[in-house]
């Protein structure tokens, strides 16, 4: 079921045709179009996660120093010793090589045994039953200076992105929807505290409160999710308040109020199932500004956490390499930040026009 879909089965409208207008009206977008199909992809990824990347190490922390700052495309040829078993992937947590990597330049056989050149250090003289395998390999997007790949910390670094722009978007749906519907519908004293709650909150600004939330809960993974959500509430509140304003004096609402449901019901079964569109675009938008807090945040270092990798975190690791030969260590992570807040941004607007209902 598509987005649109879920908007479209609104109280009244039991035929559906304002989903299929509203879904017409997105198709016709390319740009809103272009915009999903990239957000699929980078979820692919992130879910897919160490299956894929050519690194499955926990947090793509395989080093060949020996193997810094190779340029993209380069091609490197391993020998494998002292393999244990075949290689498995766990999709969430990664799995530790079961043998070692050597980087070489050149081997030759000679009586059952492999004389090898490493790039760096001794020759080698290994016997053939230690040998598991010698093929070469090549870094698509290059190495950083500790010889990680990093094509795998990027993907695995649109798993931290994703996953913190949809935990903090579920903490901020939470806490908006549920105090800007109880401002709106009781009115009164309760509006009044909740309003002056959301102008408090709405008056800090937003980096300086996530410093403040991430210095108190401390620097990590999960702390992050917490700190962006609980700033990123606001403009939900507002919308919703504004929304549940205009709808709770319709004569549904005033029929459920004299059949007596009680609050709960009326709220969550039939005034917001009505505002869901405009939600969806706040968080649509919100959704690109948590990426982009969380880049800053692991910018500045109070983010994620090393060895853990993040786009901003290499942002920050790698800025001073693009006055060298080695800027794409910068420009890659920064290029992939940008286009995936271009696409939640390209979304809302299509989500925005498809749901306008004076079109």
């Amino acid at each position: 079921m598509t987005i649109l879909s879920l908007i479209g089965k609104k109280k009244g409208n039991p035929t559906g045709s304002l989903d299929h207008m509203a879904w017409q009206r997105f198709r016709r977008n390319p740009l809103s179009v272009a915009s999903l199909v990239v957000i699929g992809l980078f979820a692919v990824v992130a879910l897919l996660g160490y299956l894929i990347t050519p690194d499955p190490t926990p947090f793509c922390n395989q080093q060949y120093l020996e193997l810094a700052t190779l340029k993209p495309g380069s091609k490197a040829t391993f020998l494998y010793l002292d393999a244990t078993g075949p290689l498995h992937r766990n999709m969430v947590k990664g799995t530790p090589l079961p043998y070692t990597a050597i980087p070489i330049t050149d081997y030759r056989w000679t009586d059952g045994q492999l004389h090898a050149t490493p790039v760096a250090g001794e020759p080698l003289v290994v016997e053939r039953s230690r040998v598991a395998d010698i093929k070469s390999r090549t870094f698509i997007l290059g190495t950083d200076s500790y010889g990680r790949d990093v094509l795998s910390m990027m993907m695995i670094g649109s798993r931290v992105s994703l996953s913190v722009g949809f935990i903090a978007i579920l903490i901020a749906l939470l806490v908006g929807i549920t105090l800007g519907a109880l401002a709106a519908y009781h009115g009164g004293w309760v509006d009044n505290v909740i309003m002056w709650l959301i102008n408090v909150v709405w008056s800090i600004p937003t980096v300086l409160l996530v410093i403040a939330i991430t210095f108190a809960l401390g620097k990590g993974f999960w702390q992050i999710f917490v700190a962006v959500g609980l700033t990123m509430w606001v403009d939900i509140a507002r919308v919703v308040r504004g929304e549940v304003l205009s709808i709770k004096e319709k004569e549904y609402v005033e029929a459920t109020r004299a059949l007596g449901y009680s609050t709960f019901r009326t709220i969550f079964h039939h005034i917001l199932p009505n505002i869901v569109g405009a939600v969806v675009v706040v968080a649509a938008s919100n959704f690109a500004s948590a990426i982009l807090l969380e880049a800053g945040l692991s910018f500045l270092g109070i983010g994620v956490q090393p060895p853990m990798p993040s786009w901003g975190m290499m942002v920050k690791d790698y800025y001073g390499y693009i006055l060298l030969d080695s800027a794409y260590l910068a420009l890659l992570p920064g290029a992939a930040i940008m286009v995936i807040v271009l696409a939640f941004m390209l979304l809302a607007n299509g989500l925005r026009d498809a749901l306008d209902i004076r079109r």
